[in-house]
């Protein structure tokens, strides 16, 4: 995923790529095709580029662990400045160029940023009713007839005070 700079004019250029998930690197969650669609804005001594990249992944749902697929989308801003010396900087979104650099390869950058939009939670819907805790049923596809009745005694407070407050 190379974007060949030397010959641009300032001003907006857009560029996509479409290529298999292999060329980055990335295998499970990761499958089939990516596409990113890149918008790089040249100024006098800089780059600034908005990449937004959509992946097909595979997921296993954390509350029923049902297989399902969905897409994952990566959207993210790099800044290329054109700099003799690289100053220091605690930002990801900061990259130095020398002024003499004709190309820029994006793909480190795209894999990096869909391995980060990967969430911490992957649920199959929204309201995903999970598994049930006694009898290991799918809540989404049966209704169990499992009667949850141990309680830990520690909650007991709490039920005990719902009951009062009628917050059935």
């Amino acid at each position: 995923m190379i974007i060949k700079i030397s010959n641009l004019s300032e001003g907006d250029h857009e560029f996509v790529f479409e290529d298999k998930v292999g060329l980055l690197e990335l295998d499970n969650p990761f499958y089939g095709k990516f596409k990113s669609s890149v918008l790089l804005n040249k100024l006098h001594d800089q780059l600034i580029l908005s990449v937004k990249s959509k992946f097909k992944v595979k997921y296993e749902c954390d509350r029923c662990g049902t297989d399902f697929k969905t897409t994952l989308l990566s959207d993210y801003k790099m800044i290329y400045l054109m700099n003799e010396t690289p100053e220091e900087t605690d930002s990801i979104n900061v990259s130095y160029l020398s002024r003499d650099a004709d190309k820029i390869n994006i793909s480190t950058d795209v894999r990096e940023f869909a391995l980060l939009a990967i969430p911490m939670k992957k649920l199959c819907t929204e309201d995903c009713k999970g598994l049930c805790p006694t009898c290991g049923k799918d809540l989404n596809r049966e209704q169990c007839n499992c009667i949850n009745a141990e309680i830990d005694p520690r909650w007991k407070p709490l039920l005990n005070l719902k009951d009062k407050l009628n917050l059935n």
